[in-house]
């Protein structure tokens, strides 16, 4: 038994669809554009976090004030650190009317202050003791497997590179910024192994 619909022929001598068959047509187009839509929205996030050379954490958002003629002027204060998980971090700190031009512009401020700093296989060189205003930061190299034993501040921004062993002590004060800031002058201060020798020999010749 045949349950094909019958045909509806216009007068021009096309095929008319029925009602259901329109429905079930308009559907399917549906069906596929949005299937296309969310395709395109994939690849499109793909494809900015395919270019996307950096990694940004945000380690503090403030409300800060200062007071005009006409009263108190709120602003944001955001604290952002930039790094690409190898050898290249920065900090920035930077305010805005608003949080997300707070963050943009600490961003900015970030990329343009960053450092290379040097290894030792998956820890730092050496070990260090940095001083920014009130904050006191000390770091030691850690041997492989012992992780990032370091405070809320020092491991995020350790985080950001290549540094996978380390210890940390945060000494002074509790100000984000200022340790912030003292992570990576400790960062900066960094001397390979290869050239400990030659520092020490052109020591000893001036001495002499």
């Amino acid at each position: 038994m045949d349950n094909k619909q019958p045909k509806v022929i216009n007068k021009s001598g096309t095929t008319k669809l029925t009602d259901e068959a329109a429905a079930a047509r308009e559907n399917r187009a549906q069906r596929e554009f949005r299937g296309r839509r969310r395709d395109n929205r994939r690849n499109r996030r793909a494809a900015e976090e395919g270019k996307k050379e950096f990694d940004t954490v945000n380690i503090s958002i403030n409300r800060v004030s200062r007071t005009v003629a006409g009263g108190r002027r709120m602003r944001f204060q955001a604290l952002v650190a930039v790094g690409d998980h190898k050898n290249r971090i920065g900090v920035g700190l930077a305010k805005g009317s608003d949080v997300t031009s707070a963050v943009q512009k600490a961003e900015r401020r970030a990329k343009k202050n960053m450092i290379t700093i040097n290894m030792n296989g998956e820890t730092i060189c050496h070990e260090v003791e940095t001083k920014v205003t009130g904050a006191h930061v000390l770091m030691k190299p850690a041997a492989p497997g012992t992780g990032i034993i370091a405070g809320g501040v020092v491991r995020s921004i350790i985080g950001l590179t290549g540094i996978k062993n380390l210890i940390s002590k945060s000494l002074g004060s509790t100000n984000k910024a200022n340790i912030a800031y003292a992570v990576i002058e400790g960062l900066r201060q960094q001397v390979p192994k290869n050239e400990w020798h030659s520092s020490k020999k052109a020591a000893a010749k001036e001495d002499k």
